[in-house]
């Protein structure tokens, strides 16, 4: 097995050398048409030792770990947190990342769920719209939820929060 197929297997605790290509994962997943290779070939990528192709590519930013290729995968491979390995190894060596939006939303969301404990809509979507600049893009949709009552005011408080920033810490480390 390639060190670089081994670094994301104890990264993402996913067993790759199951995957034979059967291609269900490409075919059910939902944002596959945004990447520069489908799930099954960025799998034989981290087969092959490709790090530099990987880690500078649009494809690892784009999975939202929805589970469907998991769900569907005959070996129970779920890709979520292998793209989740890939993006971190990416921002831990300082590559370039092509999808700057992409990384500002990462960003927005996980420092949310690390300040609150959860996802906290509106301060997300402030700090997303403060990293990237575009004020104005989604304000009546915004304006709209907000006056529904969809995106509360103040975020909800969680028990365990010590817990989470333990899971965070334990990210930052690589396990």
């Amino acid at each position: 097995m390639h060190p670089f197929a081994r670094e994301i297997q104890e990264r993402s605790g996913q067993n790759l050398s199951r995957c034979y290509q059967c291609k269900k994962c490409t075919a059910g997943c939902p944002t596959v048409t945004w990447y520069e290779w489908p799930n099954h070939a960025v799998v034989r990528m981290i087969q092959r030792g490709l790090r530099d192709e990987l880690l500078g590519s649009r494809a690892i930013w784009m999975c939202v770990t929805c589970d469907t290729c998991g769900a569907r995968c005959p070996n129970g491979i779920y890709l979520g947190p292998v793209f989740d390995a890939l993006r971190s190894l990416a921002r831990q060596e300082g590559r370039r990342i092509p999808e700057p939006a992409v990384l500002a939303f990462h960003e927005a969301f996980l420092g949310s769920a690390r300040r609150f404990g959860r996802v906290h809509e509106a301060t997300m979507l402030a700090a997303y719209k403060l990293k990237t600049r575009d004020f104005l893009t989604d304000l009546g949709v915004g304006l709209q939820l907000f006056a529904k009552g969809k995106i509360p005011v103040l975020p909800k408080g969680v028990r365990g929060k010590a817990e989470i920033e333990k899971i965070f810490q334990a990210g930052r480390q690589g396990g």
